[in-house]
């Protein structure tokens, strides 16, 4: 019994693998559509959310089922529900590509008004915080899987750049409002894309330690009078 439990448990870490696997290429694809303005590039990570969206499916059924057939304990149980937790966030991750590849269709032929250099290295550090959570899960890594949370600060530093010069750039000449408008949304839905990344982290950290951040997290305290 527990053999069939063990080897449905290294299926549960390929599917990850995988899915994760495609993670990665709908987020370079859509770098790639960004950069040279390619809509076959766009269009290759929209069909790629449609096959995260179907591993999702597979993982979560293999996932009922360990629980189900093979009432797993302790550590067992909270990979298998940190497993669950993160399909979901890749999930979004690859919705997240396709609503960037969806903006990068309809900018196609436009003149970028700014350097796209900050939003490109948000795309990067936000694929490796992806790559570096799943592989903190599979080598059960917590010190991999701490420095993603870390890393997420450098996304969210380049945002705010992004932000930035977008804002001055709108000032400078109101006619630039609609496409900044556009670069804005693909630079926040990478900024998203680093939050789920760091969401798996934290599942990560849970299925190794039983301790899972928000639900640790102090409440604030009651304003006095």
């Amino acid at each position: 019994m527990r053999k069939g439990f063990e080897e449905k448990l290294h299926d549960l870490n390929q599917y990850l693998i995988e899915m994760g696997t495609l993670v990665e290429k709908a987020i370079d694809l859509t770098h790639k559509g960004m950069i040279t303005q390619n809509i076959e590039f766009a269009e290759d990570a929209i069909k790629c959310d449609q096959e995260i969206d179907d591993l999702e499916k597979e993982i979560e059924d293999l996932c009922l089922k360990l629980l189900l057939l093979h009432t797993p304990v302790a550590r067992d149980l909270r990979m298998i529900s940190a497993a669950m937790k993160m399909i979901t966030d890749m999930e979004r991750i690859g919705d997240q590509c396709a609503d960037i590849s969806e903006i990068i269709i309809i900018m196609a032929g436009q003149v970028y008004i700014k350097d796209l250099e900050d939003i490109p290295k948000m795309a990067e550090a936000a694929s490796k915080m992806v790559t570096n959570a799943i592989d903190a899960y599979i080598k059960k890594d917590l010190k991999l899987a701490r420095k993603v949370r870390r890393d997420d600060d450098e996304v969210d530093r380049l945002f705010l750049l992004v932000k930035k010069d977008l804002t001055a750039l709108i000032h400078l000449d109101p006619n630039n409002i609609g496409q900044a408008v556009d670069l804005l949304m693909i630079a926040k839905y990478f900024e998203r894309i680093g939050d789920h990344a760091e969401n798996i982290a934290e599942w990560v950290e849970f299925s190794i330690t039983g301790k899972y951040k928000k639900l640790s997290a102090p409440k604030p305290a009651k304003a006095t009078t």
